[in-house]
């Protein structure tokens, strides 16, 4: 479900929503998603002074504690093909 989360949040974000892709990777103590998206469209998930990728941070963290759970959230380029 977390997953859906940060693909629709940065779906609307980019110009290529098509390249959004959201990895899940279980550790001992937490989640980690990485969001990859196209190197073009980086800055605006991230966001002036980082405040897009921060707010994406906040909601996921809070949600996930709702569950009991600790993530993390990973913003990387797409990964090449």
């Amino acid at each position: 479900m977390l997953e859906e989360f940060i693909a629709f949040v940065a779906q609307h974000l980019v110009e290529k929503p098509e390249s959004v892709q959201v990895s899940v990777v279980d550790e001992p103590d937490r989640v980690r998603y990485v969001l990859a998206v196209a190197s073009e469209d980086l800055g605006r998930v991230i966001g002036k002074d980082g405040r897009n990728a921060k707010a994406m941070r906040t909601l996921l963290t809070a949600s996930a504690a709702m569950r009991g759970k600790r993530v993390i959230l990973e913003i990387a380029n797409e990964p090449s093909a």
